[in-house]
Formats: structure tokens, C-alpha cells, sequence
């Protein structure tokens, strides 16, 4: 855990492609998102107070709601994006909410289109808005290639899908929710489903559908591994 810490902070330190002078941890105000081992993005969120402080409660163990409903699990992220918007972050605090909220609905119609299961897990609705045009975000990997092997097995990441189905599914039988969760935990078993089929399918496997012929296709970017 503390390489992958360490690999946050780097990030954090990398100029502000906005704003050179500055690092993208002072970034103020922007849009972030999460994508798996598979370059499938999982998660699109907004922050007023930077990005320092919103990554760091999803990522290393702060608990922000999404992980704390078992919506997002920290382990699935590979690769973080973020677009600093300093015009916003030059606002009042109060505003900043409201002006955002067009990015961030942006950003998610964006990834949505490139979604292999035309899914990402946010379980609140992001209100519809006019879209905006996105300045380029600065992408990174938080993964270190010392631990990539392990993090990205198929098998470990059919284990720890399974088990934040279970934990989601837990939750939302105990108490009354909301539809976007019970939409992030279709979701989530989509994925299970389609990451379980490839690693069948890779150890030559062959799955059949009834009334089809041949081979299921996978949503591109399932890798595979022997």
C-alpha cells in the first residue's frame, strides 16, 4: 500500500496542465476519474476542494461514500485522470458545486460512450447539463509495475469482484436504497461475468449461449492471461 501512496503523490505532484506554475494536487476545483485494469473507466466524480484531498479519500483508505457502500473498490483502480478547471477553482467555494456540475456530466457522458458495458459505477444520477468543452486531463498510472502482476491477476480480481458483490448486495438488503445502487450492483456482476468468461475462455474454455453459435465476444480491453 504505501508504493501505491507513494505512486498518489507522485501524480499529485505533476504540473497542472492548466496551470504549469502549479502542481495538480493545488488544482482547486476539477473532474477526476477511475479506470480498471482493463482502461474500462469505472467512476467519474467531481471535487471543490482539490484533488489531493478527493483522491486520497477514495483511494488510500479515508472511506469516502462510494467505497464506503462498497460501490467502488479502491483495488480496481489502475489509472486515475483528472481535469484541472482553474476558472472554477478561482471561484467562491459556494459556487464552485453548481459550476462543475456540467464537467462532470460531461466527462461521464464522455466515458459512458467508450464504456464496453455502457456502465460506470457512480451510484448518484449526475444531473443532466449543456456539455462543456474539456481541456486535455492529466492521466496517470498508480499502479507500480512491482506489484502490477499481482494486482492484475484475473483471478484476484474475480475474487475481490465477488466479494464487493456480496458486500454491495448485503448492503442494499439491509436497508432501503437508492436506485443507483441497486444499478451500480447490476453493473458490477456484469462485469464479474464478463472478467469469470474470459478467464474461462483463456484457459480454453468454451462458453456457449443458448440460441447462439460459436463463442461469446468480450467486451475490448478483457485481457486475457494465461
Amino acid at each position: 500500500m504505501h508504493a501505491i501512496r507513494d505512486a498518489i503523490t507522485a501524480a499529485l505532484r505533476q504540473p497542472d496542465p492548466q496551470r504549469p506554475s502549479q502542481t495538480i494536487g493545488k488544482a482547486k476545483a476539477g473532474i477526476y476519474a477511475f479506470y480498471d485494469y482493463d482502461g474500462e473507466p469505472i467512476y467519474v466524480g467531481q471535487t471543490a476542494e482539490g484533488f489531493g484531498v478527493r483522491l486520497g479519500r477514495h483511494l488510500t483508505g479515508q472511506r469516502s461514500d462510494a467505497v464506503a457502500k462498497y460501490v467502488l473498490d479502491p483495488f480496481e483502480v489502475h489509472t486515475v485522470s483528472m481535469w484541472s478547471l482553474p476558472h472554477i477553482g478561482d471561484m467562491p467555494p459556494r459556487e464552485r458545486k453548481a459550476a462543475l456540475d456540467p464537467y462532470e456530466y460531461t466527462v461521464y457522458q464522455r466515458l459512458l460512450e467508450g464504456s464496453a458495458f455502457n456502465a460506470i459505477l457512480n451510484e448518484g444520477d449526475i444531473p443532466e447539463a449543456v456539455a462543456q468543452e474539456l481541456p486535455d486531463p492529466l492521466t496517470c498510472v498508480i499502479i507500480p509495475d512491482g506489484i502490477l502482476p499481482d494486482r492484475s491477476h484475473p483471478d484476484i480480481r474475480i475474487a475481490r469482484r465477488a466479494q464487493t458483490i456480496s458486500l454491495l448486495a448485503k448492503n442494499i438488503s439491509e436497508r432501503k436504497v437508492s436506485r443507483g445502487l441497486r444499478r451500480a450492483l447490476l453493473t458490477q456482476t456484469e462485469r464479474l461475468n464478463a472478467l469469470a468468461r474470459a478467464r474461462y475462455q483463456a484457459l480454453d474454455g468454451v462458453v456457449e449461449v443458448e440460441g447462439a453459435e460459436g463463442v461469446v465476444d468480450e467486451p475490448e480491453g478483457l485481457f486475457p492471461t494465461p
